[in-house]
Order: structure tokens, then sequence, then C-alpha cells
């Protein structure tokens, strides 16, 4: 079987990669959002009643599939520690809740192995999915703590998509704090040694601080929470 755990540092496109990769598009993250006044809209942020905390967009990586399932469960019955994935979708003109977005996310299992790209012929699915916003504009997914492969630290990618367009393209970090607990236990410590950090990872560098989910522990698992601030055009 092919290893699956190369760097994804470079913009190379898979088998089923990418058909509508959007160039000047203006989207960025949050990694939250509060409102100080109940001033909302364009005038609300420019006076500074709103605030979003924002990051920049980050690159795709070598392994995205288009057209998901959309599905709260991506797992597959996988193992790994769970995790709940509560991303949100706000509007980066006046930091309102977006309902209806679609959330894309990808990422490799406890193991360093990404789904759908082995081979042409390949057709697993795990940890892969799209929910849309709810009211909240919140997208929840049940996942695992991802695993790591040489070259990058631990990752989720992300994209959001808006009446058919992407209007976000991002990635996700964690803590390496709480990624050293999390890989004290099984599976993650059946491969010890993980060889990159945030600090030492190229990607995390460009802006990988402010898209570092917001981390709590629910009992053996984990909940993450990030939102995400987008241009709605």
């Amino acid at each position: 079987m092919d290893d699956l755990r190369p760097p994804d540092t470079s913009e190379r496109l898979t088998r089923r990669g990418s058909l509508a990769r959007l160039g000047g598009l203006v989207a960025t993250v949050a990694a939250g959002w509060r409102a100080e006044s109940a001033a909302a809209g364009p005038a609300g942020v420019a006076s500074g009643a709103i605030t979003c905390v924002l990051a920049p967009e980050q690159t795709e990586g070598p392994y995205y599939i288009p057209n998901e399932k959309f599905r709260r469960n991506v797992t597959e019955s996988r193992p790994g520690t769970p995790l709940t994935l509560r991303l949100g979708v706000a509007d980066a003109s006046s930091c309102k809740p977006i309902k209806g977005a679609a959330v894309d996310i990808w990422h490799c299992d406890a193991g360093g192995v990404y789904s759908g790209v082995a081979s042409p012929a390949d057709t697993s699915t795990f940890m892969r999915g799209i929910q849309r916003t709810n009211a909240a504009g919140i997208a929840t997914f049940q996942t695992v703590y991802p695993g790591w492969y040489p070259g990058r630290t631990v990752h989720i990618h992300v994209k959001v998509h808006l009446g058919g367009n992407v209007v976000h393209t991002g990635q996700l970090y964690f803590p390496d704090s709480l990624t050293d607990a999390a890989y004290a236990k099984a599976p993650y410590a059946k491969r010890p040694g993980r060889t990159t950090r945030n600090a030492d990872d190229a990607i995390f560098r460009n802006g990988g601080r402010n898209s570092l989910l917001r981390l709590r522990k629910a009992g053996s698992a984990y909940v993450g929470m990030i939102t995400m601030g987008v241009q709605r055009s």
C-alpha cells in the first residue's frame, strides 16, 4: 500500500483535485467575534463597535477532493480520540453568523493517512465531509484528533462555500502541548516522535497562530471551536 504521509506543502493537485480554485477572493478566518454594542453592519465594524479576530487564507494542499458527503460523523469507525468540531461562519463585514454555508473539512486519520488518494481506484472517504451551518452559523462535525506525518504539524483543512463559490480556504491547528498529551495515548502512542511542531511548520508560520482551534476537554474527548469570517461575494 502506498504511504500517504508526504508533506503537503506543494500546490499540486490530486487526480480529483479542485477544479474550482478561485483567485483574488478576499476571505479570512476568525478565532471569534464579540459585539461591544448593538451597532451592526460595516459601519459598526469600521467604528470598532464590532470586533472580528481575523487570520489569512492558507494553502489548500494536495489532498482536496470536491463533492464529498454531507454528514456530521466523518470517522467511519476509524480509531482515535474523539473530537467534536464546532466551526462558525460569519460575515466579515458585520461579524453576523451566516446560515446555510457549506463547510468542507478533510484531514488525515490517527495514523497520518489521507483517504481517497492512494491510487486512482481509491474511493475511501474517512475524515472527509461537508456540513451546512445552522441558524447560529455553526457547522458541527464528529471526527478524531488528527495524526501526523513528516513535514507538517497537526492540522485540519477547511473550505467554506457560499452560493456555489469558495469563499475561504484555510487550515486549522492545535496547541502543541495539547497534541503532546493526546499523542501519549493509544492509538497515537504507537507512532512516537512526531517530526514537526507548529513553530517549525512553514504553513503554520504564515498566519497559523490565528487559526488555532479553541479546545476544551470533554471527558475523554475534545471539543474544538473557531469562527471563519468570509466575504459573501
